[in-house]
């Protein structure tokens, strides 16, 4: 390959087709395309600096216009036909990538078809019913554990019974002892007001007492 990119590169001309394009060799693997595209990279940074130093050149002459088209002349043909080397290249590369992406396509469907045909085609197990095993039988009367239930519940019972009364009978403690304090200073009044009225009759009765008496007669003294 690298010798017929050369060859054509050191050529008067450049083999055309019909159309005028550049004729190239058809590319027959991935590696020959990449080693096409990377030869003709090289060769075009070759071209270039040609083109570079022929210019320099064609300045010292006399006839520069006509070096200078010379000089281009001949990089642009050698561009036109890498160009088309990689064109053709890059085309291989691309086909080539969708033919395998074809084929994986392609794999993978028949794999899924082979796959759908053998679970299609597998007789299915049967399926063992495994019968659960009789309970067995509940003891006549009340077992031990259900008569402690119900002794625990009892007293739950009792318990929440007992907790609802609590306020409701200390309330009624303090309303007889209330009832006990008013009664103890009622009391404490009637008696007062008896030893009141006592005291007002015994000092009734002792001036009573007092008018009734005569007065005794005084003797005169000597």
């Amino acid at each position: 390959m690298a010798l017929v990119l050369s060859a054509c590169a050191h050529q008067g001309g450049t083999a055309l087709d019909e159309v005028g394009a550049p004729q190239v060799p058809a590319t027959l693997s991935v590696d020959e395309a990449d080693a096409k595209l990377k030869l003709a990279a090289s060769e075009r940074e070759a071209a270039e600096n040609e083109f570079a130093a022929r210019e320099q050149e064609c300045y010292n002459k006399f006839f520069v216009n006509s070096c200078l088209d010379k000089a281009k002349e001949k990089r642009r043909l050698i561009l036109v036909r890498l160009r088309a080397v990689e064109a053709e290249a890059n085309h291989f590369k691309r086909a080539e990538s969708v033919r395998l992406r074809d084929i994986d396509l392609a794999k993978t469907q028949e794999d899924a078809r082979l796959d759908a045909e053998q679970r299609a085609a597998a007789v299915p197990k049967p399926v063992k019913v495994v019968a659960p095993e009789p309970a067995p039988p509940k003891p006549q009367g009340k077992s031990v554990a259900e008569r402690e239930a119900e002794h625990a519940a009892k007293l739950q019972k009792l318990a929440a019974e007992e907790a609802a009364e609590a306020p409701r009978r200390a309330a009624r403690e303090a309303q007889f002892a209330k009832k006990q304090a008013e009664a103890v200073a009622r009391q404490k009044r009637v008696a007062q007001r008896l030893a009141e009225r006592q005291a007002e009759a015994d000092a009734k009765a002792a001036k009573a007492a007092a008018a009734s008496t005569p007065a005794t007669a005084v003797p005169p003294a000597k």
